[in-house]
């Protein structure tokens, strides 16, 4: 059973910058595609940055293009998403998400098959 594990979030200022980890377990995931998710309060579930585990290959919202990074360690079956310039906009639960076919960055968070809890990141302004 494949499991995700965020761990990072926390409250920062504009301009700084936060860390977002995913342990993943259960699965070797090489075709898989694993990606970072949020969620603002009242508005629906984004994509933010998705990565083809086989070969590292990465894609990002707009939103978020220039500001974040997505990378993983094979190895240690670890997932990160680098942000930095936060916004208070970026302000959301974010979570890790995993599927085993490859997905791009238009495709719906609801396609995807494993989820973690989510760890909230708030910006303040």
């Amino acid at each position: 059973q494949v499991q995700l594990v965020e761990s990072g979030g926390g409250l920062v200022q504009t301009g700084e910058s936060l860390r977002l980890s995913c342990a993943a377990s259960g699965s070797t995931f090489s075709s898989y595609t694993v990606g970072w998710f949020r969620q603002a309060p009242g508005k629906e579930r984004e994509s933010v940055a998705i990565i083809w585990w086989s070969t590292a290959t990465t894609y990002y919202a707009d939103s978020v293009k220039g500001r974040f990074t997505i990378s993983r360690d094979n190895a240690k079956k670890l997932m990160y998403l680098q942000m930095n310039s936060l916004k208070p906009e970026d302000t959301a639960i974010y979570y890790c998400a995993a599927d085993k076919t490859i997905r791009t960055i238009t495709t719906p968070p609801s396609r995807y098959e494993y989820w973690g809890q989510g760890t909230q990141v708030t910006v303040s302004s």
